[in-house]
């Protein structure tokens, strides 16, 4: 089969190959999934995981991507609760072969029915954006109708399923990136926005809920901004500075079936719209990889026309 392959963690995006590979095997508790759309993460060459297996041993060539769209080909022994020719989508494990290929072996927890008026491409788009902003709100964040949020990044392929799923739930939400990205953050429902380059963060005082994904120096300041008893969720590591009088949480996304259903019948029924930044080839996903331009939104590979 074809799939994208990586070898050098150094040699980053620009070490990624288009090479043949052996179909995988379903395992007990595994699907062959035959991937119609994968989407990739522009920080996964940095994760362990991308490089080595569970015990820290080198696992190279390995096949990155996590999210994917597509049909099950194959049940491993004891699989249940789905079937062979069943349109899926979800997360591939981290520390396995990914997504970039023809095919992938995963295990029937990790993916959900895809509805058949829901593209590949929409359905690929959705698990990790998806799950991280679900997970980030309502599980770690607790979130609550009448709550006021500050999504950073609100424009990127998880800020804007944050900044939906919170003003569905009755939160006020104040959207953060770039001075090119306020219409979009506000075309995603955002109430206010913060230019993080030309406005001070401290005027908007004080939230219940800080949703991170950037990190560093944002991350510090914004825990400052956290009212009693609200909560700083990180999804780029502990938080350097934690709110005086509230909760610092960092979190890795975790497939959940449950989760995905709630999520994709919210695209079907319009209360949701996906982020897709760019849409590739297979063929063409290496160079996708390798653009120059900066891209807002989740970048998707149609494996199958």
């Amino acid at each position: 089969m074809k799939a994208i392959a990586v070898t050098a963690q150094a040699a980053g995006t620009a070490g990624m190959k288009l090479v043949e590979r052996p179909e995988p095997q379903a395992a007990i508790n595994d699907v062959v999934v035959q991937v119609h759309a994968s989407g990739f993460v522009g920080t996964e060459l940095t994760w362990p995981s991308t490089w080595t297996d569970r015990l820290d041993r080198d696992r190279t060539p390995s096949i990155p991507g996590h999210d994917l769209a597509g049909v099950v080909t194959a049940l491993g022994y004891g699989t249940t609760g789905l079937s062979v020719g069943q349109r899926v989508f979800g997360l591939a494990d981290w520390y396995r072969d990914g997504t970039l290929a023809e095919y992938v072996a995963v295990e029937a927890r990790n993916l959900a029915p895809l509805p058949g008026d829901v593209d590949f491409t929409v359905g690929a788009s959705l698990p990790i954006s998806g799950l991280t902003a679900w997970q980030g709100l309502f599980v770690h964040g607790r979130l609550q109708a009448g709550q006021s949020v500050l999504a950073h990044g609100a424009a990127g392929a998880v800020g804007s399923m944050v900044t939906q799923l919170a003003r569905e739930a009755g939160a006020y939400v104040i959207g953060t990136g770039r001075a090119a990205d306020r219409q979009k953050t506000l075309d995603f429902g955002a109430q206010e926005f913060v230019d993080l380059e030309n406005d001070a963060l401290e005027d908007v005082g004080g939230v219940d809920l800080v949703f991170d994904v950037i990190g560093g120096d944002i991350g510090k300041r914004s825990a400052a901004l956290i009212r009693a008893g609200g909560t700083l969720v990180s999804i780029v590591g502990p938080s350097e500075a934690r709110p005086d009088d509230g909760l610092a949480v960092d979190f890795v996304v975790e497939s959940d079936r449950a989760q995905l259903g709630e999520i994709v019948q919210r695209v079907r029924d319009g209360r949701l719209r996906t982020n897709i930044g760019t849409v590739s080839t297979f063929d063409d996903a290496v160079a996708a990889f390798n653009q120059k331009k900066r891209i807002n939104g989740k970048t998707i590979i149609r494996v199958r026309p």
